[in-house]
């Protein structure tokens, strides 16, 4: 049965080099990634409380945080060929805290899937009628769901559609708003708001795509090499943050208010509504792939069986629609987002035991000349969960500076630390079922 539902996709083992892709189909991704209307609906809000130039500036600093990240995660997935719950077993959480992220990426990402549907679904129903909104949220939900299951070769057709469309549609409702007003008059404004600080404006721009930034490897191990990652992350972010980010500050100062997607609607009518479905298209079915292979890495760890990626993304597609069509997602958000607290130091870790610390780096690179993933992991790391709770603690509760980065920062600094004093130890050893060759191509 499982076989039958989609594609697994290399869900535990590593993409082989004949599965790869030329960066511009992964860059169209991400691009429709960082591009999506909650990108739009961002800078509107900077730019309602935030002069042109000040605006500029937070999602220059911003944009560089997240390449940062994005580029030294993503580099981690390209070299390795897995995805970020699988990666993890090696890169400081062991096999039971790889779990654990797992899970948390599936609950997170499923329940944006839901939010992202009832979104779109109060669309369709003002665009087309004829069915309630309960029942376009299951109908986007599991159109939707039918991309994903398919894989990743399905959703880059979907992006090649979607991702143009989006900003054909996003240009015109900009073109048509500003005409009627003088561009060097909104750019020289004040803020028709209340005041946001830079620190602020940063924060929310970091903030909005931190998440996205930490499961990064489930893309980029689809790449071929190390300048693909810099390459899609320079032009996908920087595109995504400042043509989509910027217009949204402009249309800000031209109508004094940070309901841009209410004004893009009614100025242009279904145009906007076609706006509102497309940006979510895209998004939504980032959101429901990484939540799928989440979960997988958790069952296979929890249950020791191997789970098949399109009959888990499947179901998780289903559940995602039905309870955007039971209207009970709202509810979900304060969870969500705490899990974004949670996700940050996630990255520090990783990159501090890549890159830095080195415990297991070599039983990967020894596995990876054999095509295969390392023969065990270990269980747990004692070590890496202190960690990861102090630095989420740090971010939650410490109102200095950047949340995001801050639990970010100090969890690579913590981790460092521990290494270099000896405290990265493993506990128990956990045999990698999929620990078998890469399948010839």
């Amino acid at each position: 049965m499982a076989s039958s539902v989609g594609v697994d996709d290399y869900a535990l083992t590593r993409v082989p080099d004949s599965a790869r892709y030329a960066w511009w189909s992964v860059a169209v991704q991400r691009f429709g990634q960082v591009s999506a209307l909650s990108q739009f609906l961002l800078g509107a809000t900077i730019g309602f409380g935030m002069g042109f130039w000040q605006a500029f500036l937070a999602f220059t600093l911003g944009a560089v945080i997240l390449e940062l990240i994005t580029i030294l995660v993503g580099v981690i997935g390209m070299r390795e060929g897995l995805s970020t719950s699988m990666i993890a077993r090696w890169t400081g959480f062991g096999r039971g805290g790889s779990a654990l992220i797992g899970l948390a990426i599936g609950i997170s990402l499923i329940g944006w899937f839901g939010i992202q549907s009832a979104v779109s679904a109060q669309g369709l129903v003002s665009l087309i009628g004829g069915l309630p909104e309960w029942g376009w949220a299951l109908v986007f939900g599991l159109a939707v769901t039918a991309i994903v299951v398919r894989g990743f070769h399905s959703m880059t057709w979907t992006a090649y559609l979607t991702v143009p469309a989006f900003l054909i549609l996003v240009g015109w409702s900009i073109i048509s708003e500003l005409s009627r007003h003088d561009i060097g008059a909104l750019v020289a404004s004040a803020p028709p708001g209340p005041q946001l600080s830079l620190l602020q404006g940063t924060t929310l721009v970091a903030g909005g795509f931190i998440v996205g930034a930490v499961i990064t490897p489930d893309m980029t191990r689809f790449n071929r090499t190390t300048g693909d990652v810099v390459k899609q992350t320079l032009v996908g972010v920087t595109l995504g943050e400042y043509v989509i980010g910027m217009a949204g500050v402009l249309l800000a100062h031209a109508v004094s208010s940070a309901e841009i997607t209410t004004i893009v609607t009614s100025s242009v009518g279904w145009v906007g509504l076609l706006i509102v479905i497309a940006g979510t298209i895209k998004i939504n079915d980032w959101n429901l792939y990484s939540s799928g292979l989440g979960v997988v890495n958790f069952i296979g760890t929890v249950s020791g069986r191997k789970a098949h990626r399109g009959l888990a993304t499947a179901l998780l597609g289903l559940a995602g629609s039905v309870l955007a069509a039971a209207g009970i997602l709202s509810k979900f958000t304060d969870f969500l987002t705490v899990l974004g607290v949670a996700f940050p130091p996630i990255a520090g870790i990783m990159v501090a035991e890549y890159f830095v610390v080195k415990k297991w780096r070599g039983d990967l690179e020894a596995a990876r000349a054999n095509g295969t993933v390392p023969e065990d992991a270990p269980l747990w790391v004692p070590a890496t969960i202190v960690v990861w709770v102090a630095a989420a603690l740090i971010g939650e509760f410490v109102d200095w500076g950047l949340p995001s980065i801050n639990s970010l920062v100090v969890a690579f600094v913590l981790y460092v630390v521990a290494g270099k004093l000896g405290l990265i130890r493993g506990v128990g050893r956990s045999r990698t079922a999929d620990a078998d060759p890469i399948p010839a191509h």
